[in-house]
């Protein structure tokens, strides 16, 4: 901690106020550009990782502001904002496939009031009357990821994901061990394809999803291994149809609803019903709960039906769809920047329970924060038993007025994350409440006893000794991360289970000190239930041969991963993934950044004084230093593969974006060539904007660039400078 660092004991603490901090007000413009920043963050988190960090309501609560501003100010639409595009990645794992349509997102209704304003508009542009009223199809919303399944002369030719709408990711052969995909279209569909389907090119799409059952049985499976379980059924779907090795694919149990078509041209078909029964008479997967309503109050009675009945389901759904049953009509609607006009999402409201709070727990993360956690007793919500959420922080807990002993109300926010609504306040239970204590955030670390302290202008307490234990935890686990050193197979469980054990006190014991013998004896806390040959019940279970064998191969793969993760995995406060690159970009070793002061790493292009005091403050601790040794010791790469001073960086200052499909090179690998000459990369354009370089089916950053005047240069313009490392000449 600096010496000048401005910080509160106690701020919080009976008999002390707190004063929040003020936060200057924000023009629409900076908050329209920092709301695209969360949404474009979150949707990264959720299509390219599978790892969703922010709810569903949270998410739609954010767009619906951007929206609003966009509305209001229509000058500060860009074509980069996520109100004018589709959500989605395109992972560089797989070949891309530009789909024969776009593939586009949905808007929302959150309520059925919004939904029947929709409803309204679309019957006053259709021209509706009592006598001729607008007929819809109402679907239920899988909660999966979206694919388009191409056929050419009725057999099975691609399968791709929707990615962001216009290219996707090639995902065939996975797809080809789902079970539910018809190898060629059945006689009776085919027969109603132009000429018999002979030269003809079918995309439908739907979404792949994993059943509850299926679900439930690969996370036991992954618990017992040791491996990191699927927060839920969409994520698991997501990560099983991404694997390398089919095979992974055919184990995972995945399945199918099918539900549109890219261009029903060659289909004779004239409306959305009639194409969900061509559809079965393909064979094609179709999901039976659907209905063809002729008023706003057969479509509310579909969704209530549904929302009533979610839990019988062996998927999960988040929401009913309605769309204009005629083709013809949805083709007088069109579409706006990212949407059908033709059809809605219901979003579905968050399923609540009533249970009691038994207990506020701190949990002490990697960094030393303190997280108050609400214990209560198990309930079922969306087809789960939970009987713990994150309070978030002590302002979080004043909001909503928790307080130990009451009876509250949860749900699963998006289906996902359980989360504490509030206090149940009717008759007595408001006058119990209000003779409770209120809860305070503890005056030392639960875990080791140090002083927890409060940085001015910060909501987070914080606990100050490097050695508690509980910090050890969530340090081990983040280094063994994805992003980080990507350790697969390091679990939450089996980490916290070699700590427990004595096995790693801290992340070079992974190279140093654990060994595989040591990991296969360990006890992973069960016991077995039944006897046998190999076993008596009641015998611990051990981590075994098996498990521990592939862990400790990760481990000495993970030492080649580069001085930028070992940055990130290191847990230096405030340094993210980015950072890391950047520091290791311009140090080139962990001896070089660590002898740097904090004037010469503040320099450095996107990292700033915070970050540099950060970072200055790790290095200046004994302990530290002592672990980056022995990873040294143990054969981690600290150093760049190239030392950065020997690539002159002839681009520094100039700013890239690329955009479309490139055939030469993978977009994140021109990337880093790039920053390696110096260059910046960024995602989006903007009058900064030094160059953008244009692949195939480049889209709206391209339109941008040629709104701004920015130079727009081709993949051979790329070639060239990075051959020579100079810019073009003007």
């Amino acid at each position: 901690m600096t010496d000048n660092a401005q910080m509160s004991l106690f701020g919080d603490f009976p008999g002390e106020e707190a004063a929040a901090p003020q936060k200057p007000a924000q023009t629409p413009a900076l908050r329209a550009l920092e709301l695209r920043g969360l949404l474009d963050h979150a949707a990264y988190q959720y299509y390219a990782l599978d790892t969703p960090e922010m709810t569903d309501a949270e998410f739609d609560r954010l767009l619906q502001e951007l929206l609003a501003i966009e509305a209001e100010h229509p000058e500060l639409v860009t074509p980069d904002s996520y109100t004018q595009r589709v959500g989605g990645y395109v992972s560089e794992q797989f070949e891309p496939v530009t789909h024969a349509q776009r593939m586009y997102s949905m808007d929302d209704a959150m309520d059925l009031g919004e939904l029947d304003e929709w409803l309204a508009r679309t019957d006053e542009a259709l021209g509706a009357t009592s006598q001729n009223p607008v007929a819809y199809t109402c679907e239920l919303k899988i909660d999966g990821l979206g694919v388009a399944l191409t056929y050419r002369d009725g057999q099975f030719v691609r399968a791709a994901t929707r990615g962001d709408g216009t290219t996707g990711e090639n995902v065939t052969a996975n797809v080809r061990t789902v079970r539910d995909v018809p190898r060629s279209l059945a006689p009776a569909g085919l027969a109603r394809v132009t000429g018999q389907g002979l030269g003809q090119s079918v995309e439908v799409r739907g979404e792949v999803y994993m059943p509850k059952r299926s679900f439930v049985r690969l996370n036991e499976e992954r618990d017992g291994a040791g491996q990191q379980v699927f927060a839920n059924p969409r994520n698991a779907a997501a990560g099983s149809l991404r694997q390398k090795d089919p095979k992974i694919t055919a184990h995972r149990d995945l399945a199918t609803f099918i539900y549109a078509v890219a261009d029903e041209g060659p289909i004779s078909v004239t409306s959305q019903w009639e194409f969900l029964q061509w559809l079965r008479d393909c064979g094609f997967s179709v999901n039976p709960n659907a209905k063809r309503c002729l008023s706003a109050r057969e479509v509310h009675q579909f969704c209530e039906e549904a929302l009533a009945h979610r839990d019988e389901l062996d998927y999960d759904i988040d929401g009913v769809v309605v769309k204009v049953d005629s083709f013809s009509s949805q083709d007088a609607l069109g579409f706006t920047a990212r949407a059908p006009r033709w059809a809605i999402a219901y979003k579905f409201p968050p399923e609540e329970k009533r249970t009691v709070l038994r207990e506020i727990r701190i949990q002490v993360g990697r960094t030393g924060v303190l997280t108050p956690v609400a214990e209560f007793d198990p309930v079922v919500v969306a087809g789960s038993t939970i009987a713990r959420a994150t309070l978030h922080n002590i302002d979080e807990i004043r909001r909503k007025d928790v307080r130990e002993g009451d009876t509250i109300v949860v749900h699963k926010a998006g289906d996902v994350i359980p989360e504490v609504v509030g206090p149940v306040l009717e008759g007595a239970l408001a006058a119990e409440h209000a003779a409770r204590p209120e809860w305070y955030m503890p005056p030392t670390c639960p875990s080791c006893g140090s002083p927890v302290v409060r940085e001015e202008g910060e909501v987070a307490y914080r606990c100050v000794s490097i050695d508690c234990p509980a910090q050890a935890s969530e340090r081990l686990i983040h280094w063994g991360s994805r992003n980080a050193m990507d350790i697969d197979g390091l679990g939450d469980e089996l980490v916290g289970r070699m700590v427990e054990q004595g096995l790693l006190s801290d992340v070079a014991d992974f190279y140093d000190r654990l060994s595989e013998e040591a990991l296969a004896a360990l006890d992973t806390g069960r016991t077995y239930e039944t006897t046998n040959k190999d076993h008596v019940a009641g015998d611990p279970i051990v981590v075994g041969p098996t498990i521990a064998r592939k862990v400790m191969a990760q481990v000495e793969e993970s030492k080649g991963r580069g001085l930028a993760r070992v940055l990130f995995g290191l847990g230096i406060r405030h340094v993210g993934a980015n950072v890391g690159e950047v520091l290791a970009r311009r140090f080139g070793s962990v001896h070089e950044l660590a002898a740097a002061s904090a004037e010469q790493i503040a320099q450095v292009d996107g990292v700033g004084p915070k970050i540099a005091e950060s970072v200055v403050e790790f290095f200046s601790v004994p302990d530290n230093l002592a672990v980056v040794e022995r990873l040294r010791a143990a054969g981690v790469v600290l150093e760049q593969e190239e030392p950065a001073e020997v690539v002159p960086q002839t681009l520094a200052g100039l700013t890239f974006v690329l955009t479309g499909t490139l055939e030469s090179f993978k977009r994140k690998e021109a990337g880093d060539a790039l920053k390696a000459l110096g260059a910046k990369v960024s995602g989006s354009v903007s009058k900064k904007t030094s160059y953008v370089i244009a692949g195939a089916a480049a889209g709206s950053k391209l339109a941008k660039a040629e709104q701004l005047g920015v130079p727009v240069l081709d993949e051979q313009a790329l070639a060239q400078i990075l051959a020579t490392g100079q810019p073009p000449e003007a």
